[in-house]
């Protein structure tokens, strides 16, 4: 059995790998953390969870959970995961960071994070945890960096004509809307049930901290420069990421070889659906699921794609078991639907 530990165990992503965990045949969660009054059950603070997972919920301890723990997963804010993570690594542990602090290079990471990295040496041995990208290296990492939502659904759509957008100078323009959960378990006036409902804004346009990791990422694929217009929408549901990403159809293939080319490049990838035809995915179709749908589009001189996830499982945790399964050599699909 994978004995794992959970940090950040309360926030929606946290629950959401605890959900995971337990489903899966293979893994004994022994240790969960967060910022808690007290020590306490998991299933008296969240009663989904009675008679499933009773693991006593405590404050970070570094050497208690490195002591009973094979891999740990940091459910962390930003910035915060890069003074964790480095203990649990210098202690033999496997890491998973579900923060953005091992995604970006330190000076694009101080740039948009308004942070120093202060983790240089472990930045650099960090996986990208994209399966569909870099699986062989997750096989290998016991450190793994995995992606941000809207990169997620953003990525996959655009992996297979990355090159093409380099060698053509395409700037596509991604119009990626959010469910509520995507900004964390937190207080916030602008996350409050009546600012949000029966309401859709948008945030962020081209300003967003997401918009370089989908760049870098993109750029390491293609050979050369890719550039993203990225604009985030605030969606008035719970779960779930839609991105409608806009290419001008000049120099690239018809519809038909559009199809032909995603169908085959993620022929192999469980977790990845193209669409047929005139079909186009919605939220509804992925949400609870680790699956990305993409569908195409071309009319009007315009190239269509888009893709949806729910942005806590392909877009977090999901996406954190599947590295953990190819991590420890067990079937990608296990305690995932």
């Amino acid at each position: 059995m994978i004995k794992a530990g959970v940090v950040g165990a309360t926030g929606y992503t946290g629950c959401e790998l605890v959900e995971c965990l337990y489903r899966h045949p293979e893994v004994e969660i022994v240790s969960l953390s967060a910022l808690v009054d007290k020590p306490e059950a998991f299933s008296a603070m969240f009663p989904k969870f009675g008679k499933k997972v009773d693991v006593v919920c405590k404050n970070l301890d570094i050497d208690e959970i490195s002591g009973a723990c094979d891999i740990v997963f940091l459910a962390l804010p930003h910035t915060v995961s890069m003074k964790v993570a480095p203990k649990f690594l210098e202690r033999g542990r496997k890491v998973i960071d579900l923060s953005a602090d091992y995604r970006l290079p330190a000076d694009v990471y101080e740039k948009w994070y308004g942070t120093k990295h202060i983790d240089e040496e472990n930045l650099s041995k960090a996986v990208y945890g994209l399966p569909e990208l870099n699986r062989d290296s997750i096989k290998t990492s016991v450190f793994v960096a995995n992606p941000g939502c809207y990169p997620t659904s953003v990525i996959l759509a655009l992996l297979p004509m990355a090159k093409m957008l380099s060698a053509f100078g395409i700037a596509p323009i991604v119009d990626s809307k959010s469910g509520a959960t995507g900004a964390g378990r937190k207080a916030a006036i602008p996350l409050c049930f009546g600012e949000i409902d029966e309401n859709i804004k948008c945030y962020k346009p081209n300003a967003h901290q997401h918009m370089p990791e989908m760049e870098h990422v993109l750029r390491a694929v293609a050979g050369g420069d890719v550039k993203v217009n990225f604009i985030p929408h605030l969606m008035p549901i719970r779960r779930g990421i839609m991105s409608t990403i806009y290419v001008q159809a000049k120099d690239l293939p018809g519809a038909d070889k559009l199809r032909k080319l995603y169908a085959e490049y993620y022929s192999k990838e469980h977790f990845v659906r193209v669409a047929q035809p005139d079909s186009l995915p919605q939220v509804s179709d992925v949400a609870g699921t680790n699956f990305c749908d993409i569908g195409i589009k071309v009319s009007g001189g315009l190239v269509t794609i888009v893709s949806v996830i729910d942005n806590l499982l392909k877009g977090a945790s999901g996406q954190a078991v599947q590295n953990m399964n190819i991590m420890y050599g067990t079937p990608e699909k296990m305690g995932l639907s």
